[in-house]
Order: structure tokens, then sequence, then C-alpha cells
């Protein structure tokens, strides 16, 4: 895991900024880091390293191709690099190799077979550039599913700048790009902003699955689609798996052994997070059966038993035999992260499971540089009861034709408002999901939150997401289309980014075994049976972890890691820190959000004991516009 970072026809100053560059992302590569500067200075490269897979010089990086050609910097790991690597020298591609780095044999494949073919079959998470010396062409690429971060755009007069952290490019001089003030009604909805979006104008988010071509002299670029979860899932359904539930099981075990085997290689101590949950559980239960040695597992509790499933999963841990780490956090110890967050993001982001990422992760950190995680079971196996819930809603819900619905919606919605709900609350939820067009509608709809207008006139401006053009029915299983939903903007931009961040933040490498390429190309070929029935989710994934693991030690009530954001504010510390931050003066000042309605929202929560998401949101911004 590294971070990288480059400008384009920057001029004087080059060497201070892309210094500079590299120093803001040092968390992201303690172990050493790089410069390179083609010879007229027109493209400058920046790495900072985590040593993970050859921990020796010869992995060191910007790293030139054997020919010359090309430079690459390289953020992530490629997991089939001895297949590629035993390809190239079976045809003559490469002599030798100077080291055992994926690194190289990333950029000799790139010199071999193009960009583009190397990205195609290439399985890993990463970020990648490369510039073509001979054709004066800068490529930059993002994985699959979205697990590596990559920001690009233009600061002054067109330079083109990218970086795997957004403060990166916020430290270099001169940089005084503008609020995307179109985009703050998205972070407000939804709690982060949504790619390909940053929260300054003129930078934005290379999108999963999407290289990037530019061109000199660096003022204009273009975008391809190299691999499209959508047309993944599309294919897949199109194409249904033909055998029994057991021998889809039995597919989905051997793929995701084989992901799990190539993750856990590295040259550092590896080892995986460890929840009470389906998901974490199949990954741990993998490894340590693919191990030869006990698997370092780790989990954190909260001594409160309503919130805590460390003794579950230390159950867990002592039937599949791993070496267990787990420590039980206060109250106050969550606490004090919460001033640390908006440093680690570099853009607002308020998913307040933040907080036991972090912590899970600087523990984790203590003993391994390398930690599988279980993200993804919920999204391609039919795991949120948000799935199951909103499919018999809408059922029911679509009998009634849309042009009695929408009426009754609009009715439904000014009678809440009349009641004082200034429309909000079980009413207006009501309504929203009445006036729904399908059940992908529905299902943004649901996500809308309060309705409260917090930002001021964005001028007319709106930021389109990929969510806002979302073809209703693209699969012919309503569930499945929510599910795909999520895979496409909730997944990369909330739930990696918030791994990616939060473990980066202490130098822990985090890898994703059920986002595997063949997993996920696989998991959009099961028929929703296979997956959810009769109030069960995951049923396939359960009916993996079943033979490892056994039935009663997981089907019991989930608990989570729950934060109780409501209580904490409350209490002296964190409420001060809280009106310290939305200080009328403050807002007046900044001129972005409606100080009356941030202040109604305040009030209702402390003299009322009303609250609403809206405030965590507020707030995480607040910081972040404070740092």
């Amino acid at each position: 895991m590294c971070g990288i970072a480059g400008l384009c026809n920057w001029g004087d100053g080059w060497q201070r900024n892309i210094g500079r560059m590299n120093e803001k992302m040092y968390h992201r590569g303690p172990d050493a880091g790089g410069v390179w500067a083609s010879e007229d200075h027109s493209v400058v490269l920046g790495h900072r390293r985590l040593s993970i897979v050859d921990l020796t010089p010869s992995g060191a990086q910007p790293m030139e191709s054997h020919n010359g050609r090309y430079v690459i910097a390289f953020n992530g790991e490629i997991y089939n690099h001895r297949m590629i690597r035993d390809r190239l020298i079976r045809e003559k591609k490469v002599r030798d190799f100077r080291g055992t780095s994926d690194t190289e044999v990333l950029l000799e494949a790139v010199s071999a077979y193009g960009f583009k073919e190397t990205l195609v079959t290439a399985k890993g998470m990463f970020a990648i550039a490369v510039y073509d010396k001979k054709e004066h062409v800068l490529l930059l690429a993002r994985d699959r599913v979205g697990e590596k971060p990559l920001y690009y755009g233009y600061v002054g007069k067109q330079r083109f700048v990218f970086a795997s952290d957004l403060n990166s490019i916020a430290a270099l001089d001169g940089f005084d790009n503008p609020i995307n003030k179109g985009v703050l009604k998205k972070y407000f909805r939804y709690g982060y902003i949504p790619a390909p979006f940053s929260i300054y104008d003129k930078i934005y988010k290379l999108e999963p699955g999407k290289m990037l071509t530019v061109q000199a002299p660096f003022q204009e670029h273009a975008e391809e689609t190299y691999w499209s979860m959508a047309e993944k899932a599309v294919q897949g359904q199109s194409d249904l798996f033909r055998g029994s539930e057991e021998e889809a099981a039995d597919e989905l075990e051997r793929l995701l052994r084989e992901a799990v085997r190539g993750q856990m290689e590295a040259d550092v101590p590896v080892g995986a997070f460890l929840s009470a949950g389906i998901d974490s559980s199949t990954v741990v239960a993998l490894m340590q059966s693919l191990s030869g040695r006990k698997v370092r597992s780790f989990t954190i509790g909260m001594w409160d038993g309503k919130f805590n499933e460390a003794d579950a999963a230390k159950e867990i841990a002592a039937h599949l035999g791993t070496e267990h780490t787990e420590l039980y956090i206060t109250e106050k110890d969550a606490q004090a992260v919460i001033p640390q967050l908006s440093g680690m993001f570099g853009e607002p982001f308020a998913d307040s499971s933040q907080i036991p990422t972090y912590l899970v992760s600087r523990m984790t950190r203590e003993h391994v540089t390398v930690s599988l995680s279980g993200d993804g079971g919920d999204e391609l196996f039919c795991g949120y009861n948000t799935y199951g819930s909103l499919d018999r809603i809408w059922k029911k819900t679509e009998r009634i034709p849309y042009v009695l619905r929408r009426p009754a919606s609009m009715l439904l919605d000014a009678a809440g408002r009349r009641k004082g709900g200034g429309g909000n609350g079980a009413m207006a939820v009501r309504a929203r999901l009445l006036g729904a067009r399908s059940i992908e509608d529905m299902y943004l709809r649901s996500e809308i939150g309060e309705g409260f207008e917090i930002v001021k006139d964005t001028d007319g401006r709106e930021c389109l997401t990929i969510m806002d053009t979302y073809r209703a029915g693209m699969l012919a299983e309503p569930q499945h289309n929510l599910m795909l939903m999520d895979l496409l903007m909730y997944h990369p931009d909330d739930i990696l980014n918030k791994v990616d961040r939060t473990a980066m933040a202490v130098s822990l490498e985090t890898r994703v075994p059920m986002l595997d390429r063949d997993v996920v190309e696989f998991a959009w070929r099961l028929p929703l049976s296979y997956r959810r029935e009769a109030g069960v989710t995951k049923k396939i994934l359960r009916d993996v972890l079943y033979r490892y693991v056994p039935r009663e030690l997981m089907d019991r009530p989930k608990k989570g890691f729950s934060i109780p954001l409501h209580k904490w504010l409350k209490e002296p510390e964190l409420r001060e820190w809280a009106q310290h931050l939305i200080d009328r003066d403050t807002l007046n000042r900044q001129g972005l959000l409606d100080a009356d309605v941030v202040w109604r929202l305040w009030e209702d929560f402390i003299e009322r004991d009303v609250w609403r998401v809206q405030i965590w949101y507020i707030l995480m911004f607040q910081e972040w516009m404070r740092v």
C-alpha cells in the first residue's frame, strides 16, 4: 500500500510542491519516498512506499521500465502478478526481473501489452499512474470496485495534478480551487461526497473501473471504462448459474479460497479483522484453513453489552484456532478520535462507523502490516434488511397506479407539514415512498434523510451522480437493482473510502477478498433465491461458512458496534466542541449553510431530544472547514 502523486506543467517550484505532496501522504507510505521528473520537468511523479512485497530497493518507486520508455507510480497490490510474470517470461517479453515486486511486473506488462490490456488482465486493488515518455502521455487508472482512491484535476492555469490523498492537492502552492457548492446537497443527503466529484471545484475522483488518458500539453483528458460493475451484473443475470445451491456454494468456496490465498501473500505480517458477522468470519475461516500456522485475528469491543460482539468473535476465533487479539475500548477512547477524523479524509465524510474502524485499525497495526476484511458481503449477497423491506413495500405500492399515488403523496406530505413536521418524520417518509415511480426511485427517496435545506443557494448548479442516472429495471429482480446501486456508489464512496482512509491513517494495508474480480463476477450469476430466501440473508455465503464454523455460533442476533452519538454530543466536552463549530457568526461568515436551519436542528436535539443524522453531517463538515 502506498501513495502516489503527480504534477504536469507546474513550472518553477515543482520540486518543492511534489515534496509537499509526498509529505502530506507520508502515513500512506512511511517506509520510503521517491520522485521522478521528465527532462523538461513537464511531468513529475511522486511516491510514498509502505513496503509489502519485495522489501528491497528493487521495489522502490517511481520505477522505470526495462526499455526506459515507461515510468510508474503505483498504489495497491496485484494478486495475480506471479501469473503475469510467468507469461511475460514465457512469451520472452522479459528476459529477467530485477526484483520480486508486483510493481515491476505491472510495469513490464504495460510495456509488453499496453495499458488497457494490462488492466483487464490484472486482479487486485490499485491506483496507477504510468507516463509514456515516447508518446508524452500520462495514463491513470483505478481498480474495478474502488478500493484505492485517486483524485485528479486542474489547479491554476490548467495545471494537471493527481494524488491518492486530496490533502496532497490542497497543499500545493497557490491552491485556491473553491468549494464545489453544487455537490454540498449530495453530501448532506448521503454523508459523503459521491464520485466523480470532490469537495473542490475542478478536482475529481476517478471512478472505479475507469482509466484516464492525459496527452501533452496536459490540459485535457479522456476517460474510458475498462471494467463495469453494471455491465457485469447485466451479463451475469443473463447467464445464471445452472447448478444447485450446493454446487454454487462449492464454486463460491473455491473462488473465495483462491482470493484469500492470493491476498495472504506478503513479505510482512498479515492478519484479519474479525467481528461476529458472516463476512469477516468467512474470510478468517478460509485464511486459517489455508495457513500452516495460527492466523492473527483482531476485534474491538465495548464494555456496554448491548453493543459488544467481542465475546462472540472470541468464541469464533477459538473454534477456528486463530491467535486472537481483542481490545475493549471506553466511550472516552472513542470520543477522543472525533476531532482527528476530518484530517484523515481530505474532504467532509460523516459515516460514524469511521470511529470503530479507525480504532480497530490502530490496534491491528501494532501487530501486523496487512489486514484482510469482510467488506462487500452485504452488497454482493443481499445482506441488508433494507433490500427485503423495500421490496415488500414496493410490491404493495406499485398496485396503485402512479397517477393516483402522486397526488396522494403530495397531500400526505402537505398534511405532515400542517401538523408542524416541517416535511420530516414518519409521515414525510411515507409520502416520499408513496410518490416513487420505481423501487429504485423508492430506494433513493428513502435515503433523502430529513429533507432540510441546510445548504444555501448553489446558483442552480447540480452535480448528477450515477444514482441520478441509474436506469430503473436494469436488472429483472428488484433487490438485485438495490444491490447494484449500492455497489456503484455507496460501497466505493462510503464503505471502501472509510476503510482505506482510517487504516491508512495508521499505515495499515487492508485487503478485501469478497471484492476479488472472479468472486464479484460469479456472484452476479447467482439467482436471488441463492442469496436471500424466506428472510435468510446471504444464504450461499452461510453455506460456505457453515463448513468451517458451527451454525449455532453464527445464528444469533447481530449487535454491531454502535456509536451513541446522540448521547455523547450532550455531554459537556463534545457539546461545547459542537456548538463552537456551528457558531452563528462562523456560519454566516462562511456563507455556505443556513444558520437558522442548522440551529433549529441543534435545538430540536438539545431541547427536545430529536436526533437527526444531519447533525453529524453538519459537525463533520464544519470540522473539515476548520482543518
